[in-house]
Formats: structure tokens, sequence, C-alpha cells
């Protein structure tokens, strides 16, 4: 029997400012965006030209689940996002609001702490291109 991990659940603010992020900031393709309630919505983004493990985007939905947004495994890196060109395949530096640190730096791609998720670290192809740009 062959498995792989096939999606992963976000803990997002808000699903709108989180689908900005993910398509504008860092050029995801929006997959699925599906009312399930008024207030409920299946959101899944994928890193652009992927066939391999999809974002849920998933909205807090009490103050528990608020506080681990941006944080969600205790500080730690939670994504590694693989590019085979790390020039090409970087967003540009969006400009910092609501807790955002720059896209690209020695901490990561996101905000830790704010819309749009965990920390990430871009990888390229021999897993260390982001120590030698930052």
């Amino acid at each position: 029997m062959k498995q792989n991990i096939f999606q992963l659940a976000l803990v997002v603010e808000d699903y709108d400012e989180a689908i900005d992020f993910y398509t504008k900031k860092l050029h995801f393709t929006l997959v699925e965006d599906t009312a399930m309630s008024p207030t409920k919505r299946w959101v899944v983004v994928a890193p652009p030209g992927s066939n391999g493990c999809r974002l849920l985007l998933a909205k807090a939905a009490d103050e528990t689940q608020k506080s681990r947004v941006g944080n969600q495994t205790g500080g730690r890196v939670f994504l590694f996002l693989h590019t085979d060109n790390f020039e090409a395949g970087l967003p540009k530096s969006p400009r910092p609001r609501r807790h955002h640190r720059p896209a690209a730096s020695k901490r990561g791609l996101g905000d830790g702490g704010g819309i749009s998720g965990p920390l990430w670290k871009p990888l390229g192809p021999d897993r260390t291109s982001w120590l030698k740009k930052n």
C-alpha cells in the first residue's frame, strides 16, 4: 500500500486575508474555495505546479484556535517550501503589516503570528539555499 500526506490544515485568522497572502505573496494556486456554512469555508491552496501536499486554510473558530494562528508549532518552523529555482521561486518581500516580517528572511517565509500562518523555510535543490541568500 502506498500512502502520502495529502493535505495539512493551517489555522488562519481570516479566509480572505489568508487567500490573499498565499496567492499574491507566495503565488500559490487557489485550488478550492467552497462555502460550507454561513461562517465556514473549505479553502485549499497549493504551490504553483505542485502535485504534492496542499494546505487547507481553516479559520479559527474560538479563542483557543485564534491563539494558535501563526504559532501552531510553538515557535518552530512548521513548513518547508522546496523550489527548483530559488531566485525565481521566492516572492518579493511584502510590505510588513499586522505582524508580518518580510517574506524571505533568515527566519523564513510567513509571519509567525499574523494572518498567514506558521513560519516557512524556503529550500532550494541543495536544501541550504536560504542560508546562502540571507
